[in-house]
């Protein structure tokens, strides 16, 4: 190799982005990628070559996609678990750990007669204990309203702590008539809505336990008595319960940057549960304690990762907003690819930061 074609091949390594391993020809190129991609550690990475991926979709991709990296994707086979996508030291590691890792099933079919029996309904919540859970996890089962029955109705709603028990369960009568009970995905009958709980009263009760005693402006992720709210789809399971509730206490498993399929569109519970818990839900009769347990274990999962620890880790903190003087385009292109992604900042809320709330 001449001289001039290993300044070449220099300046070009020079130019790679420590997290995608992108390539760059020239350094104000990734100093611009650096500025809008928001690498951090709390990325999804690969942990053999450690590539950072903006999601776990991505990740696994990398992995066992159609086209993987082959020396990632032939040490993924031996020691790689197909749930989490780690990477463990040994092949009997592997397998101990997969066990583990992968979740049983809740018997939906059961579940769902016990509520139809009234064996589980708990239409009181002692939001008042102090015992009371941090985290709590939300589903609601709609039913059909308007003349084609396409208007969606909260029916059914339910609420689990984090050890998969039931804080609150009742069926719920909507505020106009039911036109398509939807019985073969929902199970619900005219009979359980007859003397249902009524709309306004659910919605009290559930506002009551999530604030928890505090006024909503008050209600913050740290520090406060406010709940953490899980689920999937919140935004429209809130809006049939006509419910209010702050964004930074909301934990939805179908806006999580890393469990989407891409940054615009949200991969299904029932295909989250099937790839990240090993399970399957969705099948025949749906219960809303399934789902509530399915988002709870994959936020739990998400909640656990082991993520560097940062005194300011999100990009829009005031402390990095402030710190725009470290992206100034002359210092940061004195920088190597590793300084750049030191300083870099998540541009979304990684859930292990619960962890320490």
């Amino acid at each position: 190799m001449d001289y001039r074609s290993s300044m070449e091949s220099s300046e070009t390594l020079r130019n790679k982005c420590a997290a995608c391993y992108r390539q760059f020809n020239k350094m104000e190129h990734l100093v611009e990628h650096m500025k809008i991609s928001y690498h951090s550690g709390h990325e999804p990475t690969c942990g053999v070559c450690k590539k950072h991926c903006r999601s776990f979709e991505s990740l696994r991709e990398h992995l066992i996609g159609p086209l993987p990296k082959q020396e990632c994707k032939n040490i993924f086979s031996l020691r790689g678990c197909r749930f989490c996508l780690t990477i463990l030291e040994s092949p009997n590691a592997r397998r101990i750990h997969q066990e583990r890792c992968q979740f049983s099933s809740v018997n939906a079919g059961l579940t769902t007669r016990m509520a139809a029996l009234g064996l589980r309904d708990k239409a009181m919540i002692d939001y008042t204990s102090s015992r009371s859970p941090k985290v709590v996890a939300l589903s609601c089962k709609m039913v059909g309203g308007g003349s084609d029955g396409s208007l969606d109705l909260c029916a059914r709603v339910c609420i689990t702590d984090e050890s998969d028990n039931v804080v609150f369960h009742t069926y719920v009568k909507p505020l106009m008539p039911v036109t398509n009970y939807r019985y073969e995905t929902t199970g619900i009958r005219p009979e359980n809505l007859r003397d249902a709980m009524p709309l306004k009263q659910v919605q009290r009760k559930i506002q009551e336990f999530l604030c928890n005693g505090e006024p909503m402006w008050k209600i913050r992720p740290r520090g406060g008595k406010g709940k953490i709210l899980v689920g999937h789809g919140l935004d429209h399971d809130l809006d049939r319960l006509q419910l209010e509730y702050p964004s930074s206490m909301i934990r939805d498993t179908a806006k999580y940057p890393p469990l989407m399929k891409t940054s615009k569109l949200s991969n299904s519970l029932k295909y989250l549960t099937q790839a990240y818990l090993g399970y399957d839900v969705h099948v025949g009769i749906q219960d809303p304690y399934e789902d509530c347990v399915a988002t709870m274990r994959l936020y739990t999962r998400m909640r656990y990762q082991k993520h560097k620890i940062e005194a300011y880790p999100l990009a829009a903190d005031a402390q990095n907003r402030s710190n725009q003087v470290a992206w100034r385009q002359s210092e940061v292109e004195r920088m190597s690819p590793n300084e750049m992604l030191a300083i870099s900042r998540s541009d979304y809320y990684c859930w292990c930061l619960d962890s320490f709330a």
